[in-house]
């Protein structure tokens, strides 16, 4: 039977990135070594991760400003580096608290100074985008999350802020084009749009990054890591390489451009589908639907698990929602084909009209 991966991260890959890396474990671009064998510091693998970087900066259109690194510990570590590196007791950091991972992130910040809740929007359980941001005259930076996973909803044009802007990306990185230059540093874990789980993209303006006057220690300097080149340490060499051929994909698919047409294309054929069907409801502000993740619910509590085994007896996988929201959440990220929400919104009006 097909499998529909709705997963919401580790999520699905384009299938030409699995055979490649699939090939690669066990002769990594004909040099009769595993990609898992070679050395970090081989010409081999100093070539995959300098491609991997120059992709970055090609897609986000970003100059020798920017500095591209990969890191260990996915994005919640980088709740905790960023104020380790940015803030100091005493010193304020403005935060956004759109769903639990802005909140994760105000609370590791919390550990190091200030925080000023710019926006909030737990008043409606998360449901919407707040647009009037209170910023104060004085903070080091403002951290917003640019897609909420698990709440279901996105910033669909980014705040304007006399801060450096600092972003999490992690669910809708590279599915759309942006000026990626109105920010002052951007973090993702890999899992979602870019490849496999066990790297975290950092694109840091290196103004900023240079700014540091903290005593950090060196693992957790960013500073540093951009001197050591991402080589500070034995980095995550195959989710690396599944990077890469991610990149790659994308640009050889269309770019951001067509990533975002066709999250477009699959986002309203799913919602326009919940929205026809009574037995569906949902919450989320229209304006702020995620393009990423769908979050949902059945207005009859008692047809979820009904609804969830169809699913999976039909090859549909990752359909329950997070375990905080419950309910049902679709991911559609950049490798998830049209066909897939197709039989997905199939599915539903079949269910729908069997139970109404």
């Amino acid at each position: 039977m097909k499998k529909h991966n709705f997963n919401s991260g580790p999520s699905i890959l384009p299938a030409t990135v699995i055979a490649q890396a699939a090939a690669a474990l066990h002769d990594f671009d004909g040099i009769g070594l595993s990609i898992l064998e070679i050395g970090h510091r081989t010409d081999w693998f100093v070539a995959v991760i300098e491609e991997a970087k120059l992709l970055v900066k090609q897609l986000m259109q970003l100059n020798d400003d920017y500095e591209v690194l990969f890191l260990h510990g996915g994005a919640t570590t980088q709740f905790m580096q960023i104020p380790m590196n940015f803030l100091a007791p005493g010193e304020t950091a403005a935060y956004c608290d759109n769903g639990i991972w802005g909140n994760k992130a105000i609370q590791e910040a919390g550990y190091f100074g200030n925080v000023h809740v710019a926006a909030s929007s737990k008043d409606k359980n998360h449901t919407y985008i707040p647009k009037n941001l209170s910023l104060p005259e004085k903070a080091n930076y403002l951290h917003i999350t640019t897609n909420n996973t698990v709440e279901g909803t996105q910033w669909h044009e980014i705040p304007p802020t006399h801060l450096p802007l600092v972003a999490d990306m992690s669910s809708d990185i590279f599915s759309r084009p942006m000026d990626f230059k109105q920010f002052s540093f951007i973090y993702a874990g890999a899992q979602k749009n870019m490849g496999a789980a066990g790297v975290t993209l950092v694109v840091i303006k290196k103004e900023w990054a240079a700014s540091i006057q903290k005593q950090v220690p060196p693992i957790m300097c960013y500073q540093k890591h951009i001197e050591a080149k991402s080589l500070m340490n034995t980095p995550p060499v195959f989710a690396i390489y599944v990077a890469l051929l991610t990149l790659r994909w994308i640009i050889a698919e269309g770019g951001l451009t067509e990533m975002e047409r066709r999250s477009r294309q699959k986002a309203d054929l799913l919602y326009q589908t919940i929205d026809s069907l009574p037995i569906f409801i949902t919450s989320i502000a229209k304006e702020d639907r995620s393009l990423m993740n769908a979050v949902f619910f059945m207005k009859e509590e008692a047809l979820l698990q009904p609804f969830l085994k169809t699913c999976t007896d039909n090859g549909m996988i990752g359909v329950k929602g997070y375990r905080t929201v419950g309910g049902l959440r679709v991911s559609m990220y950049n490798a998830l084909p049209l066909e897939s929400v197709q039989v997905f919104c199939q599915l539903a009006q079949n269910f729908a009209h069997k139970h109404c």
